[in-house]
């Protein structure tokens, strides 16, 4: 019976159009400035998501060794996440691939 209630809790409200759009840049400036840190080797992806509670930025680096190194933000947050997201990203791959290429050879692929 609470589902249908206007006391079950706040309705799923969409961001609009402008919101998404600026959220958007964002996350391609965190992509960008994290690719401008690494070589090609290393592979830079983001994802853009709607949630029920919001949306959510992933970004990601494969290096070319060792396990990918992501980050999620969300619209909003208190401090400015571009720069230092992205410096963060890229040491943690470049620490990620340097691992890896210490406990053997790369994988042939």
């Amino acid at each position: 019976m609470h589902g249908n209630s206007p006391h079950a809790g706040p309705a799923d409200v969409e961001p609009s159009v402008e919101r998404r759009r600026a959220f958007r840049r964002e996350l391609v400036d965190v992509a960008a400035s994290t690719r401008a840190l690494l070589s090609d080797e290393f592979v830079v992806g983001a994802e853009l998501s709607g949630r029920t509670d919001g949306l959510q930025a992933t970004v990601a680096v494969r290096p070319p060794a060792g396990s990918v190194v992501s980050a999620g933000f969300e619209p909003g947050e208190d401090d400015p996440v571009g720069e230092s997201l992205a410096l963060d990203l890229a040491a943690g791959a470049v620490l990620e691939a340097k691992r890896a290429a210490s406990e053997g050879p790369w994988p042939a692929g």
